[in-house]
């Protein structure tokens, strides 16, 4: 399943399943095929979504000395790969190993800007699949 976002304010937005419903649960909302975010109800979404970020990035933070250390260890690997001509494989297990997990700030980024715009506008976002 797909979620495709749409205002008069923006461009369409395409999400995930699975994307699409946990943006819609952090705004305390069921997933479902189809509805509407209200111009009114803009700004308040976005400081949830902001707020979610927030903590997720918190929780992560305790655990951020570990990952930094093998990012900088696997990015130094790349590196010293690429100044020998030669690339790090996509299937490499450092190279998977050195890629973080995508995060809600890279998740979330695209519907926060639209939120922005058609909060400006005072424009709803509807959505269906």
């Amino acid at each position: 399943m797909m979620y495709k976002f749409k205002s008069k304010a923006s461009g369409d937005l395409l999400m995930l399943g699975p994307d699409g419903d946990r943006l819609l649960r952090l705004l305390g909302r069921d997933p479902a095929p189809s509805g509407i975010f209200g111009a009114a109800d803009l700004a308040r979404s976005i400081a949830a979504l902001q707020a979610a970020i927030a903590a997720e990035e918190a929780l992560q933070s305790g655990h951020s000395g570990l990952a930094a250390g093998t990012a900088g260890v696997a990015g130094a690997s790349r590196a010293s790969a690429a100044g020998h001509g030669q690339a790090a494989a996509p299937g490499d297990a450092e190279g998977a190993a050195a890629e973080p997990p995508v995060g809600l700030r890279q998740r979330l980024w695209p519907m926060i800007e639209m939120m922005r715009r058609c909060d400006s506008a005072g424009e709803p976002i509807v959505w269906g699949v």
